[in-house]
């Protein structure tokens, strides 16, 4: 998979899955979400410290 800024990978926070830098919100979770037809505004609202630029590179991430 490829890198991204805002995808860090590290065996200490959530069991080294690849998570938004700087959060525990893993692309897992939020790919979850999006698959569960939850629009990128709800996922914001629930979650106040992600950005739509978050959201986006995990799609980007999981696409790679």
């Amino acid at each position: 998979m490829q890198s991204h800024p805002r995808i860090s990978i590290n065996p200490q926070v959530m069991v080294g899955k690849p998570c938004i830098a700087g959060t525990r919100i893993t692309v897992e979770l939020i790919l979850e979400k999006l698959a569960a037809d939850m629009s990128i505004e709800t996922i914001l609202s629930e979650h106040p410290r992600l950005q739509r630029e978050d959201i986006l590179a995990a799609i980007s991430f999981a696409h790679s």
